[in-house]
Order: structure tokens, then C-alpha cells, then sequence
């Protein structure tokens, strides 16, 4: 049986990553395989737009360092939402230099992302010590690494040899290394012959259900094109849940995300081939 045929469930019971076990054992136990990038620039709208959705997401991804307002209380105040609503913290950080650089950045600083994200992403461009510097850091937290392997975005570089050794770096360090960013499955991408593949997660950004595009090169797909047709396992959504955040309405807000949790899991649900029962 294919990872893609596979349920959530089954594939947490032999994940040997803490990490994704954690977030699979998650989207089945919420029914729910949707991530919200909350992207917005001020502490009381980041925790609001949070506790909105919190009881619809598995992942709640971050950019910690666009908030204007940034405390350490504002951590604490995402952890405790994290515990009351049962969802992890994705810090959408991107890390892209060498390893010591990127060991540091992960855990010291203003942010100390290790200390509270259970899972991070970082660009392959450096090569293997990009991942090797959040290791050493990150591994003995539990913690996961996504890699950028494909963009939603028009024009992105991000594509053939690139993806191909984004993978192949990836299957090299599957001990941490639990997944990617992706547009498609990368179920046998740049696979030597009588290599065994592992079950890599797949999270897409560009997920809509009102748009095609947003005028500053995002691209969008509907959850089911992103879920059943290319076979991936999260969908990303920003602001087609929570609009303009300085007029942020909580019915409003919780309605949208209700929406794409249920869009997402029937999806999924049509994809393993259980439409009229639970996995």
C-alpha cells in the first residue's frame, strides 16, 4: 500500500519521526489536515486569529518575526492556545545558510524558535549542512525539519534537479527531515534502484476556494486538486480564512476554517477511498 492510499493513522503508528507521528496522530484525532498561516503583524491579532481557528487546525503556521509588537509573553500566550486547542506550531522560518548560522538562529536570538515550534522549514540551497545545523539543535527536542522543495508561487526556481536533490537530501536525514513543501507527492522522486522510500509529509501553501491568485504571484488550488489529485497531506491557508486583520470577525473567521477543515478532510477521505466512513 502506497503512503498516498495509506491513513493518517497508519502511517503515525510507523513513523519513526516524534515529530510527524505527532502531528498525523493529531490530524486524525481532530479530523482535520488544515494548517493556518497566521500572517499578520500585531500580537493581539495574531493570538486573536489563532484562538479562532485553533479548534479547526492541526498546524498553526507562524512568522514570528513579522510581529511588531513581539514579546515573550506572546510565546506563552501560543503555547497555552497550542495545549487548549490540540494543534502544533509550524514557525514557518525558512532557513537558508550554513549550519552554524542556521544552529544559532534556531535557537538563540530574540526568538528562540527550537524552544516552542515543533516544526520548522529551511531551503535546500545551502546543501545537507543547512540540515545538519538545525539537528543538532532540534533533534534532541523531538522537533522536525520541512524542506522547500517546490513553491506555490509563479516563476518559482524551485523545480527538476532542484526538487529531485531537495529529496535526496531529505531521505539522507529522514531521522529529522519529515517532509516537504511541496505542490505533489515526492513518492519516489530521485529514488535509486532498490532504495527503500520513506514517508515524507507533504504541506502546500497556495489552498483556495474563492481565488486563483492574489496579484503578487500566489497561485492558488482547491483543497481537493491539492489533496486527492497530487497527493498531498496538508493544506495552507491564510488569509482566504481570516481576510484583512484589522477587521477580523470571529464568526466570520471560524466559519471560513470550519469550511476548508471539512473540504480538506473529505478530501482526503475520497483519497483513501472512505467517503462514507471515518478512517
Amino acid at each position: 500500500m502506497s503512503f498516498y492510499t495509506k491513513t493518517y493513522a497508519q502511517r503515525a503508528e510507523a513513523h519513526p519521526s516524534p515529530a510527524a507521528k505527532q502531528l498525523l496522530e493529531t490530524i486524525e484525532r481532530k479530523k482535520s489536515n488544515l494548517c493556518v498561516s497566521v500572517d499578520v503583524t500585531r500580537k493581539a491579532d495574531f493570538l486573536a486569529v489563532i484562538d479562532f481557528v485553533g479548534p479547526f487546525v492541526c498546524l498553526v503556521k507562524t512568522h514570528i518575526d513579522i510581529i511588531e509588537d513581539f514579546d515573550h509573553d506572546l510565546v506563552e500566550q501560543l503555547q497555552v492556545l497550542s495545549k487548549k486547542h490540540d494543534f502544533l506550531i509550524f514557525e514557518d522560518r525558512k532557513f537558508a545558510d550554513i549550519g552554524n548560522t542556521v544552529s544559532l538562529q534556531y535557537s538563540s536570538g530574540v526568538h528562540k524558535i527550537a524552544s516552542w515550534s515543533h516544526i520548522t522549514n529551511a531551503h535546500p540551497v545551502p546543501g545537507p549542512s543547512v540540515i545538519t545545523g538545525l539537528a543538532s539543535v532540534g533533534k534532541p527536542l523531538g522537533r522536525g525539519l520541512l524542506l522547500l522543495a517546490e513553491m506555490s508561487t509563479k516563476g518559482s526556481l524551485a523545480v527538476g534537479s532542484y526538487t529531485e536533490e531537495a529529496v535526496k537530501m531529505a531521505r539522507a536525514n529522514k531521522d529529522f527531515v519529515i517532509g516537504f513543501i511541496a505542490q505533489r507527492r515526492m513518492d519516489g522522486v530521485g529514488l535509486a534502484d532498490g532504495e527503500e522510500d520513506a514517508d515524507f509529509l507533504i504541506l502546500t501553501p497556495g489552498v483556495g476556494l474563492d481565488t486563483k491568485g492574489d496579484g503578487m504571484g500566489q497561485q492558488y488550488r482547491t483543497p481537493r486538486q491539492v489533496i486527492v489529485e497530487s497527493g498531498c497531506d496538508v493544506i495552507i491557508v491564510g488569509r482566504g480564512i481570516y481576510g484583512n486583520p484589522k477587521a477580523l470577525d470571529r464568526d466570520s473567521v471560524r466559519s471560513q476554517a470550519e469550511r476548508y477543515m471539512k473540504e480538506g478532510w473529505n478530501a482526503y477521505l475520497e483519497r483513501i477511498g472512505k467517503n462514507n466512513q471515518t478512517s
